[in-house]
């Protein structure tokens, strides 16, 4: 059993685990057929919305068993199961943090994110518009580290249309399996494992993501987690991760977050 303890600094867990992320397969995502990165490509969405789940990673196997004949995972190199490594970047008073802690419709997160078992790199800016879309911009990199600076900082400023002094505000990695739905457009994406600066935050909370041209409430994973009794719940693994590592941050809107997660993997 997890227990997840909230205290003033809002950090979670007696102890934290060092992140170790792992490349085994669950035995559950055996059951799903593969499909490739290609495929996933063609369900690219960078222009989607997206509804965010969060359960306890005990539940998976009955999840996934209930809907193997709905959708596909994404295997690279025999690997079912992925390792992202991200740098976030905001600006010296944490502007996006809190643009999020304060309810603003519109929202920007910016972040340079390593796709391991790809060898992938990308520079990514991610906007919430006042329509709850998501609309996600990004370049390659030709390696992880690459400074913000030059070329770069253009990008973000045209992107978002402001010139933002930013500095590294936080990093997070965690593991990822990808379910895609190419008849209906949609991929999902669960994350495990989810650390900040090197730690993991609770080894039993996973975060899936519905991700959709619009909103589709008859999706085969929506409708198995209903069923579940698993609803819909806003959660950003930026802010989560911003709140849980700088207790110094305004943070009254996140504490039910914490309180909920609690409760689920307890």
């Amino acid at each position: 059993m997890i227990l997840v303890v909230l205290v003033y600094s809002n950090h979670i867990g007696n102890t934290l685990i060092p992140a170790e992320p792992t490349h085994k397969t669950p035995t559950y995502l055996k059951k799903l057929q593969p499909t490739s990165l290609a495929d996933v490509s063609e369900v690219a969405l960078m222009k989607r919305v997206d509804t965010k789940f969060i359960i306890n990673v005990d539940d998976l196997p009955q999840l996934i068993d209930s809907i193997a004949n709905d959708y596909h995972v994404l295997e690279i190199n025999g690997n079912r199961l992925m390792t992202y490594d991200s740098t976030y970047f905001d600006t010296p008073g944490a502007f996006f943090y809190h643009s999020h802690h304060n309810g603003h419709a519109h929202r920007i997160k910016i972040r340079i994110r390593n796709y391991v078992e790809s060898e992938l790199s990308f520079l990514e800016v991610k906007q919430k518009d006042s329509q709850g879309n998501t609309i996600k911009s990004r370049i390659k990199l030709d390696s992880p580290d690459a400074p913000l600076e030059g070329e770069l900082l253009d990008f973000i400023n045209e992107t978002t249309s402001e010139n933002f002094v930013l500095d590294k505000s936080i990093s997070n990695s965690f593991n990822r399996f990808t379910l895609v739905q190419k008849e209906l457009k949609e991929r999902v994406t669960i994350d495990l494992n989810l650390g900040y600066n090197g730690h993991i935050l609770n080894a039993k909370l996973a975060i899936i993501e519905l991700k959709q041209e619009k909103l589709r409430r008859s999706s085969p994973i929506f409708q198995a987690l209903k069923k579940m009794g698993v609803h819909p719940y806003k959660i950003s693994k930026y802010c989560i991760g911003m709140a849980s590592q700088n207790p110094e941050l305004k943070q009254n809107f996140f504490k039910a977050k914490f309180l909920k997660i609690n409760k689920l993997t307890a």
